[in-house]
């Protein structure tokens, strides 16, 4: 009877409003941030909100929940602080590892790609002896920080000591130049007529369909980009070589009268063509500034191309090909409409691929 008295007492003394400390409350809201599994994070956001005076009745709407459950989540706090209501004590669901275990995991997961949480599951089973259903795994997998997404190709003969060399000349060129002078990030790019699908909200149960193009028609664009005035100068030609490149060029003169005009392209034949440097010889006001090889990620101009697809192809059908084109060029010939968001998406922070002596390899 008196351990009954006590525990009664007890549950008298937490259901008053202003329970925990400073400190815990600080610490539990630090807690409840980086929680990944939404049941825990339902756990926390109970005693935070009891604490602050919410009725259970009240918390129970919040959470969508009932209040029996409420009752049982603070009796575990009380019985054993934030670690047991923490605690996954439920027969049947899914054991936890230890950190050392955990962390032993997050080695193993960061030196390869793993497709499923299945694959997951039977690595630990196999390693650990501690079995996982794939929705516990994944929420295991979310707590140590991983999501669920694709990689990104990485060009194998990446020189990382080749693109810091690149910037450090870039910011030469920059604090060094008169006002006048302009500088262009010059690329091709070649949208293809047809459809990108690309994540979208859509209703649970039902699916969304984008009709598909069976042509391969496409777009072949020339084009340069300032990054400090934003603006972008582009052409389209039947295809893109060493002629097209000297129109382009001639085009930027006629926009551009005085001043020096820099172009850092990447090291595409026509840009390096005999008629190309004759040209230049002829015209010392342009000059061609060349990126280091496999460095598409100085190329400041890759981004734009992106953003553009993303606008016009991203779950959009056109059955013709010259509504298509039409919508290409039309968007890229008024960029100025989308002035805030190139400010925020054209910066000079460039992400710099490692060498291949220092890329973490995939097997």
């Amino acid at each position: 009877m008196k351990c009954s008295n006590d525990r009664t007492l007890r549950h008298k003394v937490f259901s008053m409003n202003g329970f925990l400390t400073d400190n815990q409350r600080k610490e539990y809201k630090q807690l409840h941030k980086k929680c990944r599994d939404k049941q825990l994070s339902d756990r926390i956001k109970c005693i935070l909100a009891l604490d602050k005076g919410h009725s259970y009745s009240e918390v129970a709407d919040i959470l969508m929940t009932d209040e029996s459950t409420l009752w049982r989540w603070k009796g575990q706090f009380i019985e054993g602080g934030m670690e047991q209501l923490l605690k996954n004590d439920y027969p049947g669901k899914d054991c936890y590892l230890s950190e050392e275990q955990q962390k032993e995991l997050e080695r193993y997961l960061e030196q390869r790609i793993c497709l499923s949480a299945k694959e997951v599951c039977e690595y630990v089973k196999k390693n650990y002896e501690v079995k996982y259903t794939s929705k516990g795994m994944t929420n295991l997998l979310q707590r140590l920080g991983f999501v669920y997404k694709k990689p990104k190709h990485l060009p194998s003969k990446a020189n990382r000591e080749a693109q810091e060399k690149f910037i450090a000349e870039y910011e030469e060129l920059k604090s060094g130049k008169k006002a006048e002078d302009k500088i262009y990030f010059m690329d091709g790019c070649h949208p293809m007529h047809n459809s990108q699908l690309a994540y979208g909200w859509i209703k649970k149960g039902e699916e969304k369909f984008v009709k598909a193009n069976t042509g391969r028609e496409r777009i072949n664009i020339n084009g340069v980009y300032n990054i400090e005035e934003h603006k972008v100068i582009v052409r389209e030609d039947e295809t893109i070589n060493s002629q097209s490149t000297l129109s382009l060029i001639q085009q930027i003169m006629v926009l551009q009268a005085s001043g020096m005009i820099y172009l850092i392209a990447d090291n595409a034949k026509y840009y390096r063509a005999k008629i190309v440097r004759e040209f230049l010889e002829q015209n010392p006001r342009v000059k061609i500034l060349f990126l280091p090889p496999y460095s598409p990620n100085l190329n400041l101009i890759e981004r734009l191309w992106k953003f553009v697809k993303k606008k016009v192809t991203y779950n959009e059908y056109y059955e013709k090909f010259s509504v298509f084109k039409e919508k290409i060029m039309g968007t890229l010939n008024n960029m100025d409409i989308y002035q805030k968001e190139l400010e925020s998406l054209m910066t000079e922070k460039f992400h710099l691929f490692p060498s291949d002596s220092l890329q973490t390899h995939i097997r």
